[in-house]
This record gives C-alpha cells, sequence and structure tokens, in this order.
C-alpha cells in the first residue's frame, strides 16, 4: 500500500533541494577597485583607446560609482548586469579577475573592455 503523504511529503523536499531551472550561476562580487573602459586600437596607433566617462569604481558589496553617481549591480554566474543608477541595463561578461567585456543587446560580446586598474581611490 503506498503512503501518499509520505510520497508527497518527499516530493517535496526533493523539490526544495533542487535549482530552479532557469538559474544563470551562483551569485557573486566584483573585485573592489577602480576600472577604465577602452576599446581596441589598431597596429598603427595605440593598443587600446580609453573611452571617457566609462570609468567607474565598484565600491563594496554589489554597488558601484560613477561621475554622474552611483547604483548597483547583480553577477550571476559570469554576467554582469547593472541593475540601478547610472549605469543600469549595461550588461558585461567578466573574463577573468578583473577584466569585464560588454554584451550588446543580442547577448554579444562587444568591443569595450574595462579592466580593474587599482584599488579605490577616495
Amino acid at each position: 500500500m503506498i503512503d501518499f503523504k509520505k510520497l508527497t511529503l518527499l516530493a517535496a523536499v526533493a523539490g526544495l533541494a533542487s535549482p530552479p531551472a532557469l538559474a544563470q550561476g551562483r551569485l557573486a562580487l566584483l573585485a573592489q577597485g577602480e576600472y577604465v573602459c577602452a576599446l581596441p586600437g589598431d597596429a598603427s596607433g595605440a593598443a587600446w583607446i580609453v573611452q571617457d566617462g566609462h570609468e567607474f569604481a565598484i565600491t563594496g558589496g554589489s554597488s558601484y560609482r560613477t561621475a554622474k553617481g552611483s547604483g548597483t549591480y547583480l553577477m550571476e554566474g559570469k554576467l554582469v548586469t547593472f541593475t540601478r543608477g547610472p549605469m543600469r541595463g549595461a550588461k558585461f561578461m567578466r573574463l577573468g579577475s578583473g577584466l569585464l567585456q560588454q554584451v550588446d543587446r543580442n547577448g554579444k560580446l562587444g568591443r569595450l573592455r574595462c579592466h580593474r586598474t587599482g584599488p579605490l581611490e577616495d
């Protein structure tokens, strides 16, 4: 004879133990510090062309600041999405420690790269 109460309880516990199907990855944080963004140059000039106005600082937790204000970001696995503040909607892929590459609206990697240049400046 099947004990439906135990079977229902077992199914509920199994559902709690499994991760959601749409999970992108573990939540994580970026390394604190100042970040500068640049586009690749070419063989006839500079290797990188710094993009003024794109710099930002990761200040702690999931917070950042720019010259225009501060906000928050969410990092799921390697995908970083700026959720509030002046960079809201911007997406980047974490390529390595302190290195991010822009992700465009179609989910493809863009040309803009941002790298950590050092600790926070006061």
